[in-house]
């Protein structure tokens, strides 16, 4: 991939299965874009060269590359240390850590995650996903609800730049383990699944009326006396899992946050089932496009810490 002008920085995601790598000009405007699978699993004991694999397939050699999420794990190319909810985002560039065994003539940091506990004192933390809720503040969002799905859903409230608090759900990683085996696979059968909107409103609702794991069965009881067809069982499950989070955030919130707008840190189709669940529990959700708030963290990062 040619360009013309060689870029400032490069930021890279580096999660646990995948990465994606940007290209940076010193306005901050993203020229070029670099995606494979080499998660911090798969690069264990070779990651200076995967770096390297990285910036050939931008064809570039940045002044600086700035790195975030299970790369800086134990896991990952260098463990760093989790701040605390007493450093805002905007400070993160304070606190990049430079990795020791980085090749070539530039610069490489890792950008910390958080470790956040609640008033039960119970931590939950986070790699990553604090990098895009930067870009959401580059992007004019610095306060309410902000969740960022995927295997693990996080759910971040800040206030005006601070995290308030962090809660992490096992979402994704439960609806593909529930729907692969156990009671609940065995009740949905071996034909295919069919989304119905009305079983996904059903167990959004469900989520709502005690335990998960009481609901959970439900999904099961729903199918074998007959209020359930089984091939909708995937589209309850999904609102159950989703309404959970839901559920349980606005537990969390004032009593005011049924009038806040939320927002959705990710891509317009993995949003849709949230904004759908929301919807139904009368809650506006406000869709963040990922890509764009963490190119805006990356150049806001290099900016801030040119003198790192």
């Amino acid at each position: 991939m040619h360009m013309d002008t060689e870029p400032s920085c490069v930021g890279i995601d580096w999660g646990t299965t995948h990465r994606r790598a940007y290209a940076l000009d010193a306005r901050g405007a993203c020229t070029a874009t670099y995606a494979d699978n080499e998660g911090a699993l798969a690069c264990r004991g070779r990651f200076p060269a995967a770096l390297d694999t990285a910036l050939q397939g931008l064809n570039t050699t940045p002044t600086r590359v700035l790195m975030s999420g299970m790369v800086g794990s134990a896991l990952g190319w260098q463990e760093v240390p989790y701040l605390d909810a007493s450093v805002p985002l905007d400070a993160l560039w304070k606190h990049l850590r430079p990795v020791n065994d980085a090749p070539g003539p530039y610069a490489t940091l890792i950008v910390p995650g958080y470790c956040v506990r609640g008033p039960a004192g119970q931590p939950d933390v986070m790699r990553g996903e604090e990098t895009q809720l930067l870009g959401a503040l580059t992007l004019g969002h610095h306060s309410g609800w902000f969740v960022l799905p995927g295997t693990h859903s996080k759910w971040v409230e800040l206030d005006a730049g601070r995290i308030v608090q962090l809660r992490t759900y096992m979402t994704g990683e439960l609806f593909e383990l529930l729907g692969r085996q156990g009671t609940l696979a065995a009740a949905a059968g071996t034909g295919a699944p069919v989304w119905d909107d009305a079983a996904f409103a059903d167990g959004v609702h469900a989520a709502g009326h005690g335990a998960l794991s009481h609901q959970l069965f439900g999904c099961r009881a729903r199918v074998v006396c007959g209020d359930m067809p089984a091939s909708s069982s995937k589209a309850y499950l999904s609102g159950l899992l989703i309404g959970s989070e839901l559920h349980d955030v606005l537990h969390q919130s004032a009593p005011s946050a049924t009038n806040s707008t939320f927002q959705l840190i990710g891509s317009v189709e993995l949003a849709k089932r949230y904004q759908a669940a929301a919807s139904l529990l009368g809650l506006a959700l406000e869709v963040i496009d990922a890509q764009a708030a963490f190119i805006g963290a990356m150049a806001q990062l290099h900016a801030r810490g040119k003198t790192l």
